[in-house]
């Protein structure tokens, strides 16, 4: 069959990927590859799909149902494999093919059309967090895993370079608060690195497992910070959404051992890093919501 990548798909590479024209050149024959490889049966690419991988719904040699991710080499799937390996099922996805060596990760068929976002925003929180948890453990002896050091300081790079008049003070309270929170020692655990409800799907083995890490080893505070923010444009609507933001955080905190002023001052960074980040790809409305949000905290 002919593996045609999901305009989503396309057009989120068409922002950001520095390899993506040639990567989705390349892909069917890729996805053709991978499924040769491993004896699957294709039942469907999955429409709409995300916005950085390609997923086809498949059939094992002995029918079991499956999904075939491709994911191009900007968003490290060897990092991700390495991770879902090392967690093997406990609270993400479970990888079915741990030694494969060309890029493709073959996963447990989880139900993609449901995730915790489904749910009222309480009980979704509630679940999130939850599952979070399960993922916060020590990394592997002699891990590659980049470092939340590592990777905001690239992240910060490209918030100097891009920072202007009306943006700039948010820039600078977001680095000031990078460098203050790396200033000290911090624990170290594997993190997803990029969780958010949508990423928490449900499953058949257990009711709810992440999918698409962006494996990160660092402080929990970190990985947490990105849920405070769900559902921004909820939160932007309300008018008590600058105090709803403040008990998100405050409650996250408590609920999962972590604390209040380190998670504050990771999600300032994240979320003016990913609103300088909207704005440099043109998603205005993206990064108002985002940096309107960052000024709460």
């Amino acid at each position: 069959m002919a593996f045609e990548p999901p305009r989503r798909l396309v057009t989120a590479l068409g922002e950001a990927a520095q390899d993506g024209d040639d990567w989705l050149e390349k892909l069917p024959g890729a996805a053709e590859q991978a499924v040769a490889l491993r004896e699957l049966t294709v039942e469907r690419v999955h429409v709409p799909g995300g916005r950085s991988s390609l997923v086809i719904l498949v059939r094992q040699a002995d029918d079991a149902p499956a999904v075939l991710k491709l994911v191009p080499p900007r968003s490290r799937p060897e990092s991700e494999r390495a991770a879902l390996a090392h967690w093997n099922g406990l609270g993400a996805v479970r990888l079915l093919d741990p030694s494969a060596a060309d890029g493709a990760l073959l996963l447990e068929r989880l139900h993609r059309d449901v995730s915790v976002r489904s749910l009222p925003e309480a009980k979704a929180l509630l679940e999130a967090a939850g599952t979070l948890r399960r993922l916060w453990v020590e990394p592997p002896t002699g891990h590659r895993f980049e470092t939340v050091a590592e990777r905001t300081g690239r992240q910060a790079d490209a918030m100097r370079a891009a920072s202007d008049g009306d943006v700039a003070p948010l820039v600078d309270a977001a680095l000031a608060a990078r460098d203050e929170l790396l200033a000290g020692d911090a624990e170290v655990r594997l993190l997803h690195g990029t969780f958010r409800q949508s990423k928490v799907l449900q499953g058949d083995r257990v009711p709810w497992l992440a999918v698409g890490p962006d494996p990160v080893v660092g402080e929990c505070a970190f990985d947490l910070a990105r849920l405070v923010r769900d559902r921004v444009e909820d939160l932007i609507a309300s008018p008590s959404g600058a105090s709803i933001t403040r008990r998100r955080v405050k409650k996250l905190a408590e609920s999962l051992d972590v604390d209040q002023e380190r998670l504050r001052g990771w999600t300032l960074f994240r979320a003016v890093e990913s609103g300088v980040r909207a704005r440099r790809v043109g998603r205005e409305q993206d990064a108002e919501l985002l940096l309107e949000f960052a000024g709460w905290l």
